[in-house]
């Protein structure tokens, strides 16, 4: 598998991550009372943002993107349903391996 089909991979599972503890943790913490919900995904969610960075990095090389390129798809992982366009930006990248 290129470096690029795992960065789109873990782009998605970690937007996914992002969305569930933005939109079922936190409410279940502030809202139920169940701040395990929060600890539980935030950690999840925090081993798959570091595996994004490094896989960004990876993938960087192969392909090879931009500085410019590389820091918008970070920081569109901050935002709520980036990692879906960043991966809809990736599909057009020529894979290599």
């Amino acid at each position: 598998m290129s470096e690029l089909k795992k960065f789109r991979l873990i782009n998605k599972i970690e937007g996914y991550s992002f969305l569930v503890l933005l939109f079922v943790a936190m409410p279940l913490k502030y809202m139920m009372g169940y701040p395990l919900a929060t600890k539980v995904a935030g950690m999840l969610h925090g081993l798959l943002f570091i595996l994004f960075i490094y896989q960004l990095l990876e993938a960087a090389r192969e392909v090879p993107f931009s500085k410019k390129e590389a820091m918008y798809y970070f920081i569109l992982s901050l935002v709520p349903f980036g990692s879906f366009y960043t991966d809809k930006l990736c599909r057009r990248k020529p894979i290599t391996a």
